[in-house]
């Protein structure tokens, strides 16, 4: 993969209108590489035949936060992405967590650093956590309700756990953790918290208890994957967890897909198998699982975000005209919106968080890896 250096911060909608339903499978690429900090708000275009009850349409205006190069290494390529659920060590309450990629010489799948940010215009990051062994590569990472930090290490092939504070608690490694590559934090409506992990090696998806010790489980098995090393990975990832429907999304860039799982935490051990190129479910829980969407626009989809009104908003990596579209899916399977965020090269979005509990107030917070740096779309 040949990195670039792209300086650019114009906005512009992706004129896509709601495209046909049609698999597609394409290998990814994920640059990333140092810009000029920018700072001004950008107005943002609606999308061609943008649906009524969208809300990404909505979000008229793009804000840069700050920059997600960490101070201490340098390192870039921002990924995971989680917002601060409580006031706990390095966090505030709506502090955004972020974990880099690549080292400070844009090495892909070298990075091992996460910083926090406070969510506003000017923030600079502060380094939280740094682990060159067990951090290495961090492609996802969540925070639990005392915002201590499960990540996803695809180089290093585990699972650290971190305190708020950043000081490591434990390592989850080793069998059934292949190559980890989304993760995401859930809070039933009745029985215990637990985190959900993505696998990009082998397509399976963990559930990890939380207790005074670490218990993991696969409970689904086969979702597509490239095998492709870092900086072109596809495979199971952008994870959203629904405690309204107990229901987990997964999305897949691999044959550009969103499946949910209803009811997700009754499954047990090996009970969903993924076939057919994910469109086909076996195993005692098939019936728990479906496919939300497939196919254009989805296209190399990393990340989502999971809106107020239970609409996913999802983000490629793989448009050929160099765009980065965001594509808001409502729980019926139907495209709603589609916009661009980034006219640069494609593969600039990965992590994605929204907040807010209605349309006034939603803010959908994301890295955007041409600039190194975490933006936000609000009203």
């Amino acid at each position: 993969m040949s990195l670039h250096v792209h300086k650019k911060f114009s906005i512009a909608a992706a004129i896509v209108g709601l495209l046909a339903s049609g698999c597609g499978g394409n290998q990814g690429s994920m640059p990333a590489a140092t810009a000029p900090m920018q700072s001004r708000t950008q107005n943002v275009a609606p999308a061609g035949k943008a649906h009524a009850d969208g809300i990404l349409h909505q979000l008229k205006n793009q804000v840069v936060i700050g920059s997600t190069i960490d101070p201490v290494y340098g390192q870039l390529n921002p990924y995971g992405l989680d917002v601060a659920k409580s006031t706990s060590g390095a966090f505030r309450k709506g502090d955004l967590a972020v974990c880099n990629f690549n080292d400070n010489y844009n090495v892909q799948g070298t990075g091992f650093t996460i910083v926090a940010l406070h969510p506003r215009p000017g923030s600079s990051p502060t380094l939280v956590a740094a682990d060159a062994t067990r951090l290495l590569g961090c492609t996802a990472l969540t925070l639990t309700s005392n915002d201590t930090i499960f990540a996803a290490a695809f180089a290093a092939n585990d699972n650290p756990v971190f305190s708020s504070s950043g000081t490591l608690i434990t390592n989850l490694s080793g069998a059934p953790f292949n190559s980890p590559f989304g993760q995401i934090y859930a809070q039933p409506m009745h029985g215990s918290p637990v985190v959900y992990e993505s696998n990009a090696a082998d397509g399976s998806i963990v559930r990890i208890t939380i207790g005074s010790s670490y218990g993991s489980e696969v409970i689904a098995t086969g979702f597509p994957v490239n095998g492709g090393p870092p900086g072109s990975i596809l495979g199971p990832s952008g994870l959203q967890y629904d405690r309204n429907g107990d229901a987990l999304f997964v999305v897949d860039g691999q044959n550009n897909s969103v499946t949910k799982i209803s009811g997700v935490s009754s499954l047990h051990a090996g009970c969903l198998s993924v076939k057919s190129n994910g469109t086909q479910f076996g195993g005692a829980c098939r019936s728990k699982a479906r496919v939300l969407y497939s196919g254009a626009p989805l296209n190399g989809p990393i990340s989502s975000a999971l809106l107020f009104n239970g609409s996913l908003v999802v983000g490629n990596t793989l448009d050929p005209n160099g765009q980065n579209l965001m594509i808001e899916i409502n729980p019926g399977g139907h495209v709603l919106d589609v916009i661009n965020v980034d006219t640069g090269a494609s593969g600039a979005l990965f992590g994605m968080v929204a907040t807010g509990d209605n349309a006034a107030d939603t803010r959908l917070f994301f890295n955007d890896d041409n600039d190194n740096n975490l933006q936000v779309l609000e009203r």
